[in-house]
């Protein structure tokens, strides 16, 4: 067994592909006193600000580093719902995507939470109402990807809720926080390899 080396700058994971093949059986709503805001064609600036504030944590990047027509291109696809989760003052908790772009299937892009709600149930709330949104009439499958980067109980809330693994990869990309596109002191739990490290560890 060997290791391979990931550049300084940059960020390795490993990427599990979950699926869910039939409806799961109706069951009670968790409660919540929050709720879901449909954003119909938001404006990049709104998008990529709610998009930093739940996925910083865990080095979301991607609508980041996209041109202004990809993103739209995307997000003003009438395919594609985007759902803000606001609690009763309107403040922007989290972010809920599903994307409708592939016939029979519905992919839940991106959900997540700001790390203030973790450990309070919201979750299961927010994943029942993405559930009850993804199966629809003409959807014969559900899937969502979660990694290593995410919060470590992920792989297992998504199974606990009826996805089943099907597929896994490593990913690499350059570390977000490096280029600039994040703040450095950002999702604390993924060493940011800076310069000076890089000095001491060619020293030693």
């Amino acid at each position: 067994m060997s290791l391979t080396r990931v550049p300084d700058d940059e960020v390795a994971t490993i990427v599990t592909s979950l699926q869910m093949l039939e409806r799961p059986k109706p069951r009670p709503m968790a409660p919540s006193n929050l709720r879901l805001d449909r954003w119909r064609e938001p404006a990049p600036e709104r998008y990529r600000a709610l998009f930093r504030r739940v996925g910083a944590p865990w080095l979301w990047f991607s609508r980041l580093v996209m041109d202004e027509t990809a993103l739209l291109r995307i997000i003003h696809d009438p395919a594609v719902e985007i759902y803000a989760v606001t609690d009763a003052r309107g403040i922007e908790l989290g972010l809920l995507e599903l994307d409708f772009r592939e016939p029979g299937q519905a992919e839940i892009s991106f959900f997540g939470l700001v790390p203030e709600l973790t450990g309070q149930g919201e979750g299961r709330w927010l994943m029942g109402h993405a559930l009850a949104l993804c199966w629809r009439k003409g959807i014969a499958r559900v899937w969502v990807h979660t990694c290593t980067l995410d919060h470590p109980k992920a792989l297992n809330f998504y199974r606990a809720q009826g996805f089943a693994p099907y597929a896994r990869a490593v990913e690499t990309f350059a570390d977000p926080r490096a280029a600039g596109l994040l703040p450095a002191d950002v999702a604390p739990h993924i060493p940011l390899l800076s310069a000076s490290s890089r000095r001491v560890s060619t020293a030693t």
